[in-house]
């Protein structure tokens, strides 16, 4: 699992709208009322040499960002929804409404 030295105090999902596994994941933490930004990095060009960075050279969608610093890169709905259990058991509020495009 890749690591970011300063995490985000939220959750940053960097992705494209139209992925398939964007919408995933923001399915499943939409339904379980986390809260987290979405960063369509298609028109931010900070954002783009981000992802392409912490990912080799590619814009793999959605690159996500937590707050303890874990990196997940198009998640499975099993891993995603473990990710969200193991912060909200080490004490991180993840509650929220959702992230707004």
């Amino acid at each position: 699992m890749r690591r970011e030295p300063n995490p985000p105090a939220r959750i940053h999902m960097y992705a494209t709208p139209w992925c398939g596994d964007t919408r995933l994941a923001r399915r499943v933490l939409d339904e379980l009322r986390i809260d987290y930004v979405f960063i369509d990095f298609r028109n931010d060009q900070a954002a783009a040499r981000y992802v392409e960075q912490v990912n080799n050279g590619f814009r793999s969608s959605p690159t996500i960002v937590f707050p303890d610093g874990d990196i997940l890169v198009e998640p499975s709905e099993e891993q995603l929804r473990a990710k969200v259990q193991e912060l909200q058991a080490a004490g991180f509020n993840l509650n929220g409404g959702g992230g707004e495009p």
